[in-house]
């Protein structure tokens, strides 16, 4: 018996959210095909891969004085990791303080540089850029008030025309709707000045984060619900950690430290969803060399019982018990946690609960004016993804020393958590570049099921000798996660796919020479669309890619209205669920063949339906009534073609009635036995007559026949 698993949904073609209560067939089985169209000649290709991670540690070293050493030198370094001694490979003094040069210079890091001429700055490259401090200063609309962008904005222009030093390389970044690169990094103060300028009033789309939802402790407002933002704080936070990972990306080539300010009104955490997001961008940041150094705008708060004077007065009995201001206390702490660990995790600090702006510009050019840079491979080859702890030691009495305190190593798929595993096919979903490294192999069909709607049968195959199966008893395990999704024209989803397979089979069904299909579909009106099909095995973690344009057609202006014809070499029992899918009739379920390739020995089944045939008027007695009801006339067969010459034709198969009414269909379904084939390539015909009507379709498909 084929293993089967029905998992599969249906998808509201307009919103793309699960409708469960019509179940869409999802089918996995196992297909025989030939060993040679899927498999790939291993004995002639060969990909070679070498990695290696360089760890870098920024330390800087003062004396009792609080002045920077700056005599040291490499074997004065101790790198210790997990208390295991490190092998240091690169050492570098950085000294921003010897910069002098007032010459304005860009350095296009975060897009790519403008061409020659179109700018009086000179560009600086991307080498060298030692003695630099690379600063960005990502300002966070959407957390932010309009007062609060006034603010802060006045700090940055203070920071630009009182404390920016000739060393100093800056860029502003932006999240409001999208993130933007406002500035990149130059040392035009009139540049940086004009990108802070364009900030206007309206930029600010933030909201009081923390809200409980309910009417104890909150404002009266005269209304009689007040919304629950929580949802919309686990999507904002997640934005906010995905930009920041994004930026911490598009520096990792650059050794150099770099130092991030990051202007917020604070970040709640409300999930596990976000604690995930965090570890990615604290991760991104560190293996990017960049330090984050965090600042809460709304500077030193007094937390009155009653409520601000502009707000109006609280319910209920929490402005006399305390609970108001513990509240309070306890909602700004919360979305402080998120900027002090981001802070902490990358070597910055936390500038919290002060009005003083500027003491965050101080503090990154305190930590960047000199510095020793220091990099090794980490002696752990493990790729575990666990936290490793270093420790610097200086043969030097009485110095004070501050560096990173460790990072999270790279995980392999088998360590990777399971929020790790599902950002990794979010991420390849949405990658222009797809990856191919597992071959998957895709066919798209329609069947009209309702005026103006059609089902969209999906079969995915992968090749069941790219699948590293494990070895349990007396069988073979593995399983797959399949990812998909169809865009209409304006890139908008309207469907979505999302499974885990599992495989259990037995050792004799030889997989290695067999296929692994797994089927879905989506129910789509008329229209062009973008699929893309992303598939994961799971043992190694390889990851295939699949992406197409389709047409769904209005057959409305069509003669003779037909489906797609789908071609088969088995049939499989179906579940007892009810679904709209018209593969499944009578008990069983046509598989769809995504190679067109059969064996000699098989059943070849041809399967399409014809939509609203002409009808003719016949009459019928009916105890003593004459009744009138319509009767079709429809023709259709099979002829093979090699080249020009017909080397065979099913006999002629004769329609008088509709035999799907509901969805005024006439279905056929062909068997041919390929003994009446010889081995070789065939264009098949497939002819079909309205006789009623006097119109016909003749479409054509291409099959190889093997021995």
């Amino acid at each position: 018996m084929r293993p089967a698993i029905d998992c599969g949904r249906r998808v509201n073609p307009r919103t793309g959210e699960d409708a469960r209560r019509s179940i869409v067939a999802c089918v996995l089985m196992i297909v025989t095909v030939c060993s040679g169209v899927f498999s790939q000649e291993s004995s002639n290709e060969y990909t070679f891969r070498a990695k290696t991670e360089l760890v870098l540690v920024n330390v800087t070293v003062r004396d009792k004085n609080g002045n920077p050493v700056r005599d040291l030198k490499l074997e004065d370094f101790t790198v210790l990791e997990d208390n295991k001694p490190q092998q240091v490979v690169s050492f570098d003094l950085e000294n921003t303080d010897a910069v002098l040069s007032t010459a304005a210079t860009e350095a296009p890091l975060l897009r790519p540089a403008r061409p020659a001429g179109t700018g009086s700055a000179p560009v600086l490259a991307t080498r060298p850029l030692k003695d630099r401090r690379l600063i960005i200063l990502f300002f966070d609309l959407s957390s932010m008030q309009p007062d609060e962008i006034d603010q802060v904005t006045t700090a940055a222009q203070n920071y630009v025309d009182k404390q920016m030093v000739p060393a100093d390389l800056v860029a502003v970044v932006s999240l409001g709707s999208s993130l933007s690169v406002n500035q990149d990094f130059t040392s035009d103060r009139a540049q940086l000045k004009k990108a802070l300028q364009a900030f206007s009033v309206g930029e600010g789309v933030g909201f009081e984060e923390g809200s409980t939802g309910t009417t104890e402790g909150t404002s009266e407002t005269g209304g009689s619900f007040t919304v629950d933002d929580t949802e919309y704080n686990v999507f904002n936070t997640d934005r906010r950690l995905q930009a920041l990972r994004s930026i911490a990306d598009k520096l990792v080539s650059i050794d150099e430290k770099k130092s991030l300010i990051y202007f917020s009104s604070g970040m709640d955490r409300t999930g596990i969803e976000n604690q995930s997001q965090l570890r990615s961008a604290t991760n991104a940041a560190v293996r990017a060399n960049m330090a984050i150094y965090t600042l809460d705008i709304r500077g030193l708060q007094a937390l009155v019982p009653g409520g601000e004077a502009q707000n109006a007065s609280l319910r209920g009995t929490s402005p006399y018990s305390g609970k108001s201001v513990a509240g309070q206390f306890d909602s700004n702490s919360t979305t402080q946690e998120t900027l002090i660990t981001l802070a902490g995790d990358t070597g910055g600090r936390a500038f919290l609960d002060s009005n003083d702006f500027g003491r965050v510009f101080t503090g990154v050019q305190q930590d960047t004016s000199l510095y020793y840079l220091l990099g090794y491979h980490s002696a752990n080859a493990a790729r575990d993804g666990r936290f490793r702890r270093i420790t610097v030691r200086v043969d030097r009495p009485s110095v004070k020393i501050d560096f990173r305190r460790g990072y999270y190593s790279p995980a392999d798929f088998q360590h990777s958590t399971r929020d790790d595993r599902e950002r990794q096919l979010d991420e390849e979903l949405a990658s222009d570049l797809a990856t191919t490294d597992l071959p998957v192999y895709l066919s798209a069909a329609y069947f009209r099921i309702a005026d103006r709607k059609f089902y969209v049968p999906v079969s995915v195959v992968v090749p069941g000798s790219q699948i590293p199966f494990t070895q349990n008893k007396d069988q073979e395990r593995a399983t797959l996660d399949v990812l998909g999704i169809v865009t209409d024209p304006q890139k908008r989803p309207v469907g979505q796919i999302r499974d885990t397979v599992k495989l259990a089979l037995n050792v004799s069904q030889l997989v290695q020479r067999k296929n692994v299909q797994y089927n879905s579909g989506f129910v789509l009106p008329p229209g062009t669309y973008h699929l893309k099909v992303v598939v994961r095995e799971n043992q190694s973690g390889r990851l295939g890619s699949f992406e197409t344009d389709f047409t769904v057609p209005d057959l409305k202006s069509v003669p003779v209205k037909m489906s797609s014809i789908v071609l088969a070499n088995q049939l499989q029992p179906a579940s007892k669920r009810k679904t709209e899918n018209p593969l499944v009739r009578d008990g069983s379920e046509v598989i769809p063949s995504v190679t067109h390739v059969f064996s000699a020995g098989q059943h070849l089944y041809f399967y399409y339906e014809v939509y609203d045939p002409a009808h003719a008027a016949t009459t019928a007695s009916t105890q003593g009534n004459d009744r009138s009801s319509p009767a079709i006339h429809l023709l259709t067969n099979v002829a093979f073609f090699r080249g020009n010459t017909k080397a065979y034709e099913t006999p002629l198969v004769e329609s008088e009635q509709l035999n799907a009414p509901d969805r005024k269909a006439a279905v056929f379904q062909l068997d041919v036995p390929l003994t009446h084939l010889k081995p070789g390539f065939y264009t098949c015909q497939v002819n079909v007559i309205d006789d009623t009507a006097g119109q016909f379709r003749f479409p054509r498909l291409a099959l190889l026949v093997r021995p």
